[in-house]
């Protein structure tokens, strides 16, 4: 009897072309995804300078009074998390700041006020960012936690 099968012929091109495009395609989603982590989520938004801040945070207030209890508080959140890299005084003079960035980690600067306001601040220590490096702190402390250090580093300005 003889067989119903039918023996279908196997081009190697074909092979070699869904191989290639799959490869491809790995390779494609590979890249999206790396530059997705370095990319914010949640309609955060990266600014030139690295730095990821949600559309609010020109405009974004506060919850927490800056009164001796939270500035105490903010105070010793700071000494534990900030200190190393901003100094004791919030220069860029901690043991491990980065000497090209002391400008940009100085906390003090009466003139980047403007720039930086609680909003901005807030999702800076949120987020950190890659270069210069700060670590995101949005694992480590609360948002209650990190509005009390907005309102410590803020106290640091010069007037």
């Amino acid at each position: 009897m003889p067989s119903h099968r039918t023996s279908k012929t196997y081009d190697p091109r074909i092979r070699n072309y869904v191989v290639y495009a799959a490869a491809a395609a790995l390779l494609a989603l590979t890249a999206a995804a790396s530059m997705g982590a370095a990319r914010p989520s949640d309609g955060m938004q990266t600014a030139a300078n690295g730095w990821n801040v949600g559309p609010d945070a020109e405009t974004k207030k506060s919850p927490v009074t800056a009164d001796p209890v939270t500035l105490a508080a903010g105070k010793a959140i700071y000494k534990g998390k900030c200190q190393r890299c901003h100094g004791p005084g919030g220069l860029g003079d901690g043991p491990d700041s980065d000497p090209d960035a002391r400008v940009d980690m100085d906390l003090t600067d009466p003139k980047r006020a403007g720039r930086n306001p609680d909003g901005v601040v807030y999702y800076k220590i949120m987020n950190g960012r890659r270069r210069p490096k700060m670590p995101a702190f949005k694992n480590e402390l609360s948002e209650q936690q990190i509005w009390t250090v907005v309102a410590y580093t803020q106290s640091l300005r010069k007037k």
